[in-house]
């Protein structure tokens, strides 16, 4: 059988047997499973049957909604979770331990940031920053005691690109684990597991949803045998289970994930445009300008530049703080990846556990705005940014 395409993927991925035949996947809202016997329960136990026992474990929508995800990805298994920090966190607890070093990229996620430079030492696991677009550097930072690299790409909120086939190349030679963010770029603009990577993490949250009504993690891996030792030695136990109705839900996202990826894309590759023409606006950041420092990378690795915008403007920090308060469409929030148009200034914001005084080491500034371009009309954001501005 001839291999089915993206779009095909996201709609009729994985299996999962229905006596009535329903065409919308049914949702099994139950917390536990009976058995006909304590043989069948005994075998269940055992991972001897595919039996459900308890959801926090399995559960049919949610084995649906990781399966489909995975042939998406191009992996081998995937596990979901409450979150996607639920996610980053317990498989970065599943592959290093006390004593052990994880290297990450200066630039990620606020709640990332806050969890290894807050959480993960107190366990004592060590945490290296560095700036991971620098080869060099990163071949630098290696010890005997580094076990993963950590990074996202395009990453939060300067948009940096890493190069995924080179920093994997470096990795297995050391034996260290990779483990890429992919939120941004989402399987469809990027699958990070056929550069290379060993585990590829997704907040749900954001474009798999694409709806803002619901929230979920999910961690896609090559390796078969880690993802069950990631459900049960490590998700179980902490307890990080997505709902299966949340589960549900991101299935119906995804049905739409290629269509709407278009669009954000679209939409923000206008808006790139109409800001590299404003005299008021100081820098841009997008993976797709060619003047972006590392445009060649994000070509060789990415099949589009997704619809992430980040920007700073001329003028000081009132000049910002007013462009935000000008704005209609665009809605004033954290989260990215929703229909709606959505700002932020993630200095004050997503990214609120960065020290101030160090944010220009980490790839951004105070000035720093992050658009996640929705699926309005383009004239209609151009136009509101166009008013936002004539106000400064």
């Amino acid at each position: 059988m001839p291999k089915k395409h993206f779009e095909t993927l996201a709609i009729h991925a994985g299996k999962l047997k229905d006596p009535y035949r329903a065409l919308n996947s049914p949702l099994y809202l139950t917390s536990t499973f009976t058995f006909d016997s304590l043989q069948q329960a005994d075998d269940a136990f055992e991972f001897k049957s595919d039996a459900y026992v308890y959801t926090r474990g399995r559960n049919p929508t949610i084995t649906l909604l990781e399966e489909r995800i995975t042939a998406l990805e191009e992996g081998e298994a995937s596990v979901a979770f409450a979150s996607g920090m639920a996610a980053i966190t317990t498989v970065l607890l599943s592959l290093a331990k006390q004593g052990e070093e994880i290297v990450s990229h200066r630039n990620i996620y606020g709640s990332t940031f806050a969890a290894l430079t807050k959480v993960f030492p107190r366990f004592g696991i060590e945490i290296k920053f560095i700036d991971m677009t620098d080869l060099t550097t990163l071949e630098k930072s290696i010890s005997n005691k580094t076990k993963v690299f950590y990074f996202e790409t395009p990453t939060n909120p300067s948009l940096e690109i890493i190069d995924i086939q080179a920093v994997c190349k470096i990795a297995k030679r050391k034996n260290i684990k990779v483990i890429i963010d992919n939120t941004f770029a989402t399987p469809y603009f990027q699958k990070p597991l056929t550069l290379g990577a060993d585990v590829v993490i997704h907040s749900a949250t954001k474009y798999i949803s694409g709806h803002g009504d619901a929230i979920g993690g999910i961690a896609v891996t090559d390796n078969k045998k880690y993802a069950f030792n990631l459900r049960f030695n490590f998700m179980c136990a902490l307890g990080g289970a997505i709902s299966p109705f949340n589960a549900w839900l991101l299935l119906r996202g995804l049905r739409t994930l290629s269509l709407r990826m278009k669009k954000h894309e679209e939409n923000a590759k206008a808006i790139v445009n109409f800001l590299s023409q404003q005299s008021k606006v100081k820098k841009i950041f997008y993976p797709g300008l060619p003047s972006h420092p590392n445009h060649n990378i994000a070509k060789k690795q990415m099949f589009g530049f997704g619809g992430i915008v980040s920007f700073e403007l001329n003028g000081d920090f009132s000049c910002t703080k007013n462009f935000i308060e000008k704005l209609k469409l665009h809605k004033l929030a954290i989260s990215l990846g929703d229909s709606e148009s959505l700002v932020e200034i993630p200095a004050l914001m997503t990214h609120r556990s960065y020290p101030e005084e160090k944010l220009k080491e980490f790839g951004f500034s105070k000035k720093t705005i992050r658009l996640s371009t929705g699926l309005e009309s383009e004239k209609d954001l151009i136009e509101d940014m166009q008013s936002a501005l004539r106000c400064l």
